[in-house]
């Protein structure tokens, strides 16, 4: 499957944020995936796909609450206190909407929007005086 348009979308003021542009792919002109993040990491940039945050059910009313909520979105009571994190359990926290399932495709895909990016970035870049 092809990727036929990629729109970059760049932060305000990246300097001081790891979230430097949100990007929409088009794939084979018929489906598009929207919020895909361009993120500066330890290793350099990276892509990363859209997510939502794991919910977890209120012990009184069984509502849905975001994971580490402090107070019940529904009835207002207080929510057991969040346990204590590590790496791994942070990253359940957030649940990919959309993904690729090969190593090869998700290469792919993140070559063409950090190309993109980049193209889009040296774009709004103020010339050299």
């Amino acid at each position: 499957m092809e990727i036929t348009e990629v729109r970059i979308f760049l932060k305000e003021h990246p300097e001081n944020d790891r979230l430097k542009a949100y990007a929409t792919v088009t794939f084979e002109n018929v489906f598009v995936v929207r919020n895909v993040k361009v993120i500066q990491g330890t290793k350099g940039l990276f892509v990363a796909m859209p997510s939502r945050r794991t919910k977890e059910p209120c012990p009184r009313c069984q509502s849905s609450n975001e994971v580490r909520s402090r107070f019940c979105n529904q009835c207002g009571s207080a929510l057991p206190p969040p346990r204590e994190i590590s790496g791994k359990d942070r990253e359940s926290e957030h649940r990919d909407i959309a993904h690729p399932i090969t190593l090869e495709y998700r290469e792919y895909i993140q070559k063409k929007v950090l190309e993109a990016y980049e193209s889009e970035r040296h774009k709004t870049q103020p010339p050299p005086r």
